[in-house]
């Protein structure tokens, strides 16, 4: 797979204008206002995974509208555990995965941490299983998700989704087995997309990790990306010729380059060189406008499949390290840091 995106050092000063919507604060401090005003009705069902380093629970609770979100919580063995709450890990999905099955996702919990895997809503049947379904209709769209209710802000699919995973948070953050002040958000493609914006929609995030993450520069994503899932929204505005300024507002208020100017916690991208699912000026473009403290490592000879054993090994050092500093915030420094470059 050739690289056809920009040079590297082209990638490191792309700043592309993505204005912000005037009222996109407002807009999401209603939203999760609205979303905090209903109880999270958190359940946690002990099940059998077959496993006997990791404990799991089946997790229910009370999404956007109150819908039921599932997610399975992954806890070391109480044998295998130190003394003193957990640190926290929070997982979200890639396009059209879902939680998968009980003994699936255990890495964070295998290295001391309690380990929440998040269905996001409608999907769940590609790659990985999930078991949350999304009641909430929509106007006429792609079929996928990214052009569902696309004509408003407030109809938009990912309205709903980026609730579920601020409460999700919640969730974890408030389990009493959990250190409510150390707790990260992860997740690769449309999991890193969810991730950034949890970090500038919600409270009490320590670290988060964006892995090749998706949801980033609508505009430039949707004009050069080859493939799915970005194409949805090509093939839609095919059909709907007089609605392109009107969707592309709708994408800005849910525009994880856009929302993660307002983030501050410390942050450990990835993005791959050869990526043609999220191509790398799109990662870039999150990345650069990031308002907090920031490092990237480059996979220059890879696709969307980014680092993956590699980079978990970079998350798991970067994140250990992260949670063990004092709480409060550091500020974020001067320019970007240099990436790391993986077999340079």
């Amino acid at each position: 797979m050739p690289q056809t995106d920009l040079s590297l050092e082209e990638l490191q000063r792309y700043t592309p204008h993505l204005p912000a919507p005037e009222d996109l604060e407002d807009f999401w401090d209603a939203t999760l206002d609205e979303a905090g005003e209903r109880p999270l009705d958190a359940s946690w069902t002990p099940v059998d995974s077959g496993l006997v380093t990791v404990e799991t629970h089946d997790v229910s609770f009370a999404g956007f509208g109150g819908s039921q979100v599932r997610a399975w919580l992954h806890l070391p063995a109480r044998a295998l555990r130190g003394d003193g709450p957990l640190p926290g890990v929070v997982q979200y999905q890639g396009y059209n995965g879902g939680r998968g099955l009980p003994h699936e996702h255990v890495f964070w919990a295998s290295a001391g941490f309690a380990h929440l895997v998040v269905d996001t809503r409608g999907q769940g049947s590609g790659w990985t299983v999930g078991n949350t379904g999304d009641p909430v209709g929509s106007t006429a769209a792609q079929p996928g998700f990214m052009t569902r209710g696309v004509l408003s802000p407030q109809e938009y699919y990912y309205r709903r989704v980026y609730t579920d995973a601020t409460r999700a948070l919640e969730v974890l953050r408030g389990h009493p087995e959990v250190d409510g002040d150390r707790v990260a958000v992860t997740g690769a493609s449309q999991g890193g997309g969810i991730a950034l914006a949890v970090s500038a929609l919600a409270r009490g995030v320590r670290a988060v990790m964006p892995d090749v993450p998706f949801l980033c520069d609508f505009p430039r994503a949707a004009r050069i990306a080859p493939g799915d899932p970005y194409g949805e929204i090509v093939r839609y505005l095919k059909a709907h010729r007089d609605s392109v300024d009107r969707v592309f507002v709708t994408l800005s208020y849910f525009d994880a380059a856009v929302l993660g100017r307002r983030s501050s916690a410390p942050a450990l991208f990835s993005v791959a060189l050869m990526d043609e699912i999220c191509p790398p000026s799109t990662v870039f473009a999150a990345y650069n406008a990031y308002g907090g403290p920031k490092e990237i490592t480059v996979y220059p000879f890879n696709d969307h499949e980014g680092g993956a054993a590699h980079q978990q090994r970079e998350q798991l050092a970067w994140l250990r390290s992260r949670l063990e500093v004092p709480t409060a915030r550091s500020s974020a420094p001067a320019g970007h840091p240099a990436p790391r470059v993986q077999g340079a």
